[in-house]
């Protein structure tokens, strides 16, 4: 349990990724560090991340894989501590990973060697960490000449709860941010950041999953289950990956990477044969196999059961017909459907499923090179809290890092 008026060089909240890399960051510079975690448990989102084997990071990690107001923000950090730093203090300790698809690279075992990757390096170097601690209120005593801060901290147990004062030099916001409430997500970050003046940017909910309240979910919900691979448009960017189709709407690597981009009221577009030109193929099916039903070649293709969905859709009278007896015209306009479905979302699944909060700490009030507060010395934003957030497919893990490692190294 904490004891009171105890005085730390650095304080960091969250025992998430980035809270964690930070502390062993600044403890290796002989730095007294405290952590605390408001939940029972340290790294839930580790543990969850990758479908429990935690995609800790990517191969080919650049600026372009994330999204924030200052796209430049994050180069800093990135080139401070990079992917092949990481992977090079995984191989240090032993730990098996392979590459999937894209860079993306898992661990072999389980996430559980990740955590406790980062426990360990923390309890080489001393940092102290402390579970279910509740922040109250935090008072700034900086003056002109040195930095510090006030926190008052209950901490609770099964027998016991104890209100503690503690002070530090710095102080490292590492909170996380709304996504996945059941994993700790909270808004504290951003409530630290409003006490002290900064500039927030509007947030909401990323790589997440997309609904619909038109016709199209009752399609969706007759497919779910099913998936593909698509290319899917929105505002500018697109992806190429797989769709699931689920009962409420539609999910899969590629509508998780779109909806980053995806606004309500924006229309997406799915390329179903991304790698085809349809109109030209069901032209020339036409010429060779007039005899075939439109249905036969696209179930070479695509799904039968988003087949049949799509000819109630587009051609219900034509069923039964030949290509023979479909016109040019027809086919052409067929071909531009399945290359270019637009559909319009009714929301996305929100911060109950969603991997990331877009959004955040204005990266304008930050300084890139240590993530400091610019007009607030000793006053840190790390993580998912600050206005970055990255593709699918581990950079989320790798922004923890560096940012984390940034701020430790000036903490």
């Amino acid at each position: 349990m904490l004891s009171d008026d105890e005085h730390y060089d650095v304080i960091i909240l969250g025992a998430g990724a980035a809270g964690l890399f930070c502390a062993f960051t600044a403890a290796q510079r002989g730095r007294r560090v405290l952590v605390l975690e408001k939940s029972n448990k340290v790294g839930k989102k580790i543990l969850m991340s990758g479908g429990g084997r935690c995609n800790f990071t990517n191969l080919y990690v650049d600026a372009d894989n994330f999204v924030s107001a200052n796209p430049h923000f994050c180069k800093s950090a990135l080139a401070r501590y990079t992917q092949w730093d990481f992977i090079a203090m995984v191989e240090r300790h032993q730990i098996e990973y392979e590459e999937r698809k894209h860079g993306q690279l898992f661990c072999v075992r389980s996430a559980k060697d990740i955590l406790a990757m980062l426990l360990r390096e923390c309890e080489l170097v001393g940092v102290q960490i402390e579970i279910n601690a509740e922040l109250g209120t935090i008072e700034n005593l900086s003056t002109a000449e040195q930095s510090g801060f006030q926190l008052e901290v209950l901490q609770t147990s099964k027998l016991t709860s104890s209100s503690s004062k503690l002070c530090c030099a710095s102080l490292v916001v590492a909170s996380g941010a709304l996504s996945v409430p059941t994993l700790g997500g909270s808004g504290k970050g951003y409530d630290i950041a409003s006490q002290f003046g900064l500039k927030l940017l509007p947030r909401r909910a990323g790589l997440a999953p997309l609904m619909f309240s038109d016709s199209i979910k009752a399609i969706c919900n007759t497919l779910s289950g099913n998936s593909l691979e698509v290319e899917v448009s929105c505002n500018g960017q697109s992806f190429t990956e797989q769709l699931l189709f689920t009962h409420r709407g539609i999910s899969g690597p590629v509508i998780l990477q779109i909806s980053n981009y995806w606004q309500p009221g924006d229309v997406i577009n799915i390329n179903l044969l991304p790698h085809l030109e349809a109109g030209i193929l069901l032209h020339s099916a036409k010429a060779q196999r007039g005899a075939s039903l439109l249905r036969s070649v696209l179930q070479q293709h695509l799904p039968k059961s988003l087949v049949a969905e799509l000819q109630t859709l587009w051609w219900p009278e034509l069923g039964d017909r030949p290509l023979a007896e479909f016109g040019d015209k027809q086919l052409a306009t067929l071909g531009k459907q399945l290359n270019q479905w637009t559909l319009k979302p009714s929301a996305s699944e929100g911060y109950r499923t969603a991997e990331v909060t877009l959004g955040g700490v204005d990266t304008n009030e930050l300084s890139s090179k240590n993530m400091q507060v610019k007009r607030l010395p000793g006053l840190f934003f790390i993580g998912e809290v600050v206005d970055v957030s990255g593709h699918l497919g581990g950079f989320n893990f790798q922004w923890a890092w560096s940012s984390g490692h940034t701020a430790g190294l000036f903490a």
